[in-house]
């Protein structure tokens, strides 16, 4: 029988390094990179990878963790290799 205290959960584990925000921003930055007609929308990226938009919103705030299988297929998309995002974040 379940108890009827309340429980708080935790959706997401604490991130006290800002990890996830350097990353984020370093991700934003590289599409970001890219000017006029050839420039990647966070859209565009999100197709090109298959991660739902609003998603990848929260993966550039560094507000949701990211897996390492969405950090490669980011850099896929990207163009560039996963490493060279991680170390672009200080990771």
């Amino acid at each position: 029988m379940k108890s009827s205290a309340a429980v708080a959960r935790i959706s997401q584990k604490l991130d006290s390094e800002g990890r996830l925000e350097k990353l984020g921003k370093v991700i934003a930055s590289a599409r970001h990179q890219a000017d006029g007609p050839t420039a990647i929308t966070q859209e565009r990226l999100a197709n090109a990878t298959g991660i739902d938009r609003a998603h990848m919103s929260r993966l550039e705030r560094g507000k949701s963790n990211v897996t390492i299988l969405n950090v490669l297929r980011v850099a896929d998309a990207l163009g560039v290799p996963a490493s060279e995002l991680l170390k672009r974040a200080g990771l």
